[in-house]
């Protein structure tokens, strides 16, 4: 796998971006793992990054997004917190990873069984974790599928609250970044949600917050979201 340098960088869209990450999620699943020589990468990027997406996700130690997207070193730009909330630092971070460095996709990647949803799912308040955890109770509070055991014990309901989560951090970063929200509007970058299956390694990404405007999608707009 060749390491990315500014012209290959250049030259993918974030339609392509979005591809080469299921490409690589589906040789993760299948234990396919590239061929890359990861010091002759280190040896590439001594002097410069040229990452094709960013990553939002949690920091479950199940979750690294460059083993389960199967990137080598300058590949992605990956951010991690609990929760894989938005936040303004993560923010200001996807801003620099996208308008400065040239990223082409922002993914927010959710998954199953995350402690952080189970957290917010059972209203837990303990030190700053509590302030984490009330960025996720709107998606709680926003499930309304389920009537009784609306807490952590329930797995039906914690994984109706993650995707939910997952969809709202995506609008979140359309409607708390300018930058963004107009580099997604003309077709720069694309922004995506995805929920990763920690006992299978496979990925699931959500049309209905596929924020791509491209020829498979010329007619898209940020207003969509607004609501």
């Amino acid at each position: 796998m060749k390491t990315l340098n500014k012209e290959l960088q250049a030259s993918i869209t974030p339609r392509r971006a979005l591809e080469i990450l299921k490409e690589g999620n589906n040789r993760f699943v299948n234990n396919l793992k590239a061929h890359r020589d990861l010091l002759e990468q280190v040896n590439d990027t001594r002097d410069g990054q040229w990452p094709f997406a960013t990553i939002l996700s949690c920091i479950d130690s199940r979750t690294s997004a460059e083993l389960i997207f199967d990137q080598g070193l300058g590949d992605v730009f990956s951010v991690r917190i609990a929760g894989n909330i938005v936040n303004t630092d993560i923010l200001g971070s996807m801003e620099f990873a996208c308008k400065v460095a040239g990223s082409k996709l922002v993914v927010v990647l959710g998954h199953s069984k995350c402690g952080a949803v189970k957290g917010a799912c059972d209203h837990v308040e303990m030190g700053n974790l509590t302030e984490l955890l009330s960025k996720i109770q709107p998606a709680v509070y926003q499930e309304k599928q389920t009537v009784t055991d609306r807490n952590a014990s329930n797995s039906n309901f914690v994984e109706n609250v993650a995707e939910i989560n997952v969809k709202r951090s995506v609008k979140n970063i359309i409607e708390r970044s300018f930058i963004l929200e107009q580099m997604v509007e003309n077709g720069e970058i694309g922004v995506v949600g995805a929920m990763h299956n920690i006992e299978t390694g496979e990925v699931t990404f959500y049309s209905d917050v596929e924020l791509i405007k491209d020829d498979n999608n010329p007619n898209f707009s940020v207003a969509e979201l607004r609501y």
